[in-house]
């Protein structure tokens, strides 16, 4: 099937694999104490030795491999790259809501299947470019791209590494506000006040930007007791000496990254299916009852969807307004909207089955479900899926 191939991370690593662009490491050792690029990788490796002497359980990634098998270090993953221009053109008076949105796209980027937490030693990394031509990441390629991101903006921002009380080893970014700190979950799209109590973030190990690598050596790193001030060498090691860090070092980023608009009678297509194909599972999950659809809530949800995505005006849209009270007064009305990543329609389906939704027995219970894909560049697809049970009032 075409229109799901072309929106499948994984076909579509196959389809879009490319070479890479390897930059002299040259650059690094301009006006440096090192000799040669062995000296500063050996450097790098010492220094992690070091720092897990110290701290066994804490994370620090010092270099990593490209595509190509050629080592670098991690600061050279750090750039300013561009957004896709859409998303700087909808809120163009709130830079707030612009940096939610950034954020945003970068979380509907499919993640690589989970590799075991303890590969810190050989990570292997693609550049910002790759991480959105091919629609795929691991959760550090995700940092990073948000990142860059926000550097293009001119925040002072940073690339976390540590762990999450829901999600294991995490790379999160923290920005520097006016007075505060701020953490980016990538993977979420949330953004949390470093004193948020509900921030699900454990540990904070490591951060790297373009010019060093700090390992914390504060005895509580708990996001609430850590330092952020990375000048401070009684709370955070260096990999790099300050002479060294003030080199401005060749990124391995490209200049910009180049997007393109994702087809949208493709996304059409796909939606259609996705809806049919949800309809149909739902009569597969209740053999023993019949399942009615109600066109009316159907027509309603449809409208309501698209105005999620960005969170504009309030859950259900004025002129559907007076119909969806009808509906209430004549039914219970049970649902609500899910949202995910596109990778792939059984995703999508066992999200649906999870809510149990369709599994109400009562006699007469109708169903309403809508189907919603807002499509960003590169074929990044936001998908919502509405499914609402109705039962009629006695």
């Amino acid at each position: 099937d075409h229109c799901l191939k072309s929106c499948s991370a994984h076909s579509y690593i196959r389809k879009n694999w490319l070479g890479s662009i390897v930059f002299p490491f040259s650059a690094l050792l301009q006006q440096s104490e090192f000799l040669d690029q062995t000296e500063v990788l050996q450097r790098a490796q010492i220094f992690k030795k070091n720092c897990k002497a110290m701290f066994p359980n804490r994370r620090i990634i010092t270099t990593v491999f490209n595509d190509e098998g050629i080592q670098f270090l991690v600061t050279r993953y750090i750039k300013a790259l561009n957004p896709p221009q859409q998303l700087l053109d909808i809120f163009l008076h709130n830079s707030n809501a612009t940096f939610d949105l950034i954020a945003r796209f970068v979380s509907l980027i499919p993640f690589m299947p989970n590799t075991p937490d303890e590969n810190d030693g050989s990570d292997i990394w693609m550049t910002s470019e790759r991480c959105i031509s091919l629609a795929i990441g691991n959760k550090e390629e995700h940092a990073i791209l948000l990142c860059n991101f926000f550097l293009y903006f001119g925040k002072k921002a940073l690339v976390l590494l540590g762990t999450s009380v829901l999600e294991g080893h995490v790379a999160y970014v923290v920005t520097q506000e006016t007075n505060e700190y701020l953490l980016w979950n990538p993977s979420t799209g949330q953004c949390y006040k470093q004193f948020d109590p509900f921030c699900p973030l454990k540990s904070i190990d490591c951060l790297f930007d373009d010019r060093n690598v700090w390992f914390n050596i504060q005895q509580n790193n708990t996001p609430m007791a850590v330092f952020f001030d990375y000048s401070k060498e009684s709370f955070w090691k260096q990999l790099l000496p300050k002479n060294v860090q003030g080199t401005k070092v060749q990124s391995i980023q490209p200049e910009e990254i180049m997007y393109f608009e994702t087809d949208k009678s493709m996304v059409e297509d796909l939606r259609n299916r996705i809806e049919r194909t949800l309809k149909s599972k739902v009569m597969e999950w209740r053999p023993k009852h019949p399942t009615h659809w109600n066109r009316q809530c159907t027509f309603i949800l449809r409208q309501i969807l698209p105005k999620l995505e960005f969170g504009i005006g309030s859950f259900v849209s004025s002129e559907g307004d007076n119909e969806f009270e009808r509906i209430l007064q004549f039914y219970w009305v049970t649902g609500f909207p899910i949202q995910m990543p596109y990778t792939d329609i059984q995703s999508i389906i066992d999200a649906v089955y999870q809510t149990g939704i369709h599994s109400a027995e009562f006699p007469q219970t109708e169903f309403a479900l809508a189907v919603y894909i807002h499509p960003y560049p590169n074929n990044i697809l936001s998908v919502w899926v509405y499914l609402a049970s109705l039962v009629p009032h006695q």
